[in-house]
């Protein structure tokens, strides 16, 4: 397939194939396409890489290869063992899963929510495996939100204010067209599939402080960029503030949108998404570490960074 800038110029959309494959024994569904640099995409609670086929076709467009795996318990993945199914064994699962595919060679690792939080224990817990880190309204951070000069952990924030902010952040009624049915769409299955796993998930998310790991991704120098939509209040300001700060100041993209903002808006993601990574790769094959200050001056307009 021929590019010219790193777009694609057959006029054609490319697509992602869905397909299965074995790991560890046990069934592992995942969507690929595309030809470049290699991009795994791991998706949110109760979701699978389908939801997110239109904003990962723009990556596809780009130049980049595309591998979304189903996390464990989803959209066909077979549930990791009960007792088992923490982030350290899902970051084995995603180790598993890039031996099953055949991807030796280190890649991108981008993961919105739940998958955010997968992705910072497979970079700490599997180095060679992981070039860069992009982290979409991750879960990891320690706080919850800040009262005055108090901080509220997010093992403090309750079930009921999950559930008072998810209709209202996940669905704003001017998305609710475009979101709405795709998160049904995969919700739905896989609640009925695998209900142990789909609320375990849940659980584990609710309480994820990675303090400790992305303090090692700090010292290691890992390139991470972390991007949120600023009216998210499923993963509040505190524990974005608390992630950025964990991992020392990394550079930090802050757009228009709730926390399913790359949903709602494919297209602000694939422009952010490909010059935060244009950024890193070139940063890599000058032999330098990647600092991300440049991202400042490709940022699309509807959006705006900031060194967080």
């Amino acid at each position: 397939m021929p590019f010219h800038g790193g777009v694609d110029t057959t006029g054609k959309s490319p697509l992602l194939e869905w397909r299965q494959t074995e790991v560890s024994g046990r069934v592992a569904s995942y969507g690929v396409g595309g030809a470049g640099p290699a991009i795994v995409f791991l998706h949110g609670w109760g979701l699978s890489g389908r939801t997110y086929k239109a904003a990962l076709k723009r990556l596809l467009a780009r130049g980049f290869q595309v591998w979304a795996p189903a996390l464990p318990g989803f959209d066909g993945s077979r549930a990791l063992a009960p007792g088992a199914d923490d982030f350290v064994n899902y970051a084995q699962w995603i180790n598993d899963f890039l031996d099953a595919v055949g991807l030796t060679e280190p890649v991108v690792l981008m993961g919105h929510s739940f998958g955010g939080g997968v992705a910072i224990q497979t970079a700490h817990d599997w180095p060679e495996r992981v070039s860069g880190l992009v982290l979409i309204n991750s879960i990891g951070g320690s706080a919850w939100r800040q009262d005055g000069s108090l901080t509220k952990s997010i093992a403090q924030r309750p079930l009921w204010d999950w559930g008072l902010h998810f209709p209202s952040d996940v669905l704003p009624l001017r998305q609710l067209r475009r979101v709405l049915p795709v998160v049904l769409e995969a919700a739905v299955p896989n609640v009925l599939r695998d209900p142990r796993a789909f609320w375990h998930a849940a659980t584990i998310a609710r309480h994820a402080d990675l303090t400790g790991e992305l303090q090692e991704l700090k010292a290691r120098r890992l390139p991470v960029v972390v991007l949120w939509g600023e009216r998210d209040e499923l993963v509040t300001r505190a524990s974005f503030d608390a992630l950025c700060e964990s991992l020392g100041n990394p550079y930090a993209v802050t757009v228009e949108g709730s926390h399913s903002w790359l949903i709602a808006d494919p297209d602000a993601f694939g422009e952010i998404i490909t010059n935060v990574i244009s950024v890193a790769m070139s940063a890599r094959v000058a032999g330098v570490d990647a600092e991300f200050a440049e991202i400042a001056d490709l940022a699309p307009t509807n959006g705006r960074t900031n060194a967080a």
